[in-house]
């Protein structure tokens, strides 16, 4: 569900944020890329067009207060200060508390993580895909903020679906080692058989909503919104790295009004 779109399709997250705090979900449309990266493409490293991409990026600046503050994302749990930022960090999460001060990250079916407290002095950007999400990026993402959990609100956005996201058992064993719980969000997928079907290796549905609201409740951010939108199944609308390889990336963004 969306307040409402800019640009054709990109989205506003619906989410009861402090009237300070605003936020944007970029799709695939808007922008000026060609061929897999159409349109709107904003990763500078999945091998479009650099000009394009460039372009793609000043056509988004003309929608916010300055220049998204980008990271060189690892699949890790390093946030950065994006108030301080110098160059390009090598983080998966970002916060800021300065009016202005843009956080932003790149998904093309990993989870966006914004985030924002009650009072609107912070905001927080985590790139959650499953190896960052059990390693900690949006627990380290909520500590960098400086506020107490209970005082923040969370929006899942656009990322792989549970009838789509197919993992392994050692996916499922690091999040369950984390919190028992967490096989409420692993269903069956049926196993790739082989001709000795002891050798068949059980395959597991992952709900990564789900899993990034269990991890958001152990740390006391209870408020949380949004989830359920698949870039995997919506392919007009939202690039997926797992169901077209070489693709785009769509930026998920959130900072205080000037």
């Amino acid at each position: 569900m969306v307040k409402k779109q800019m640009n054709h399709s990109w989205i506003v997250p619906d989410w009861p944020a402090p009237d300070n705090v605003r936020a944007l979900q970029t799709t695939r449309h808007g922008g000026v890329s060609a061929g897999v990266y159409a349109s709107m493409n904003l990763g500078d490293h999945v091998g479009d067009d650099p000009a394009l991409v460039a372009q793609n990026r000043a056509l988004l600046r003309a929608r916010l207060p300055a220049d998204p503050v980008w990271l060189k994302q690892v699949h890790g749990n390093a946030v950065a200060d994006a108030d301080h930022a110098i160059g390009v960090p090598e983080a998966d999460a970002s916060v800021a508390q300065k009016p202005g001060t843009v956080c932003a990250v790149l998904t093309a079916d990993c989870l966006p993580v914004l985030l924002c407290d009650h009072a609107g002095t912070v905001v927080g950007a985590a790139h959650a895909g499953w190896r960052g999400l059990a390693g900690g990026a949006v627990e380290a993402a909520v500590r960098a903020m400086g506020v107490e959990p209970a005082s923040l609100m969370a929006w899942l956005g656009p990322a792989i679906g549970p009838q789509a996201f197919e993992v392994g058992e050692e996916v499922r064993q690091a999040f369950m080692a984390h919190d028992p719980d967490a096989h409420k969000a692993f269903h069956p997928s049926p196993a790739l058989r082989t001709r000795d079907s002891a050798l068949s290796t059980q395959k597991w549905l992952a709900d990564i909503y789900l899993l990034a609201r269990q991890r958001l409740a152990l740390i006391g951010v209870e408020r949380v919104y949004g989830g359920g939108l698949c870039t995997y199944g919506d392919s007009e609308r939202f690039f997926s790295y797992r169901r077209d390889g070489a693709t785009g990336r769509m930026a998920s963004l959130v900072w205080l009004e000037p």
